[in-house]
């Protein structure tokens, strides 16, 4: 189910049978795959796919731009595997250079904070 509070860029693509609870953020040229759940307030933006049977908790940002002073501006990307949790505030950003990945694998729990 996906909550009509919810601001999904139609260019997104999301899997079958996810759940994005109101308030959530989905940008464009983001992939979210089969029976994942992205929580209340959470924000994947650009350049991420998140995995098969993921959870992504309130206040989680994923795909932001690297807290890197090198990082001008490249399109990079955030990679994270099947049936892993993100937890509450969790920040996981992009690479910092040109077509560079964060990759996170599969079945991983990103604690809160």
């Amino acid at each position: 189910m996906i909550s009509n509070l919810a601001y999904i860029n139609p260019a997104a693509r999301i899997g079958s049978n996810v759940k994005i609870d109101p308030f959530a953020v989905i940008e464009a040229d983001v992939t979210i795959g089969d029976n994942s759940h992205i929580m209340s307030h959470a924000i994947i933006l650009e350049g991420s796919v998140i995995g098969k049977s993921c959870k992504v908790f309130p206040g989680a940002v994923i795909g932001a731009i690297p807290q890197d002073l090198k990082f001008v501006g490249e399109k990079n990307f955030v990679q994270i595997g099947t049936d892993t949790t993100i937890r509450e505030c969790v920040t996981i950003n992009r690479g910092t250079k040109e077509k560079w990945k964060t990759i996170i694998g599969d079945h991983c729990l990103f604690m809160a904070y």
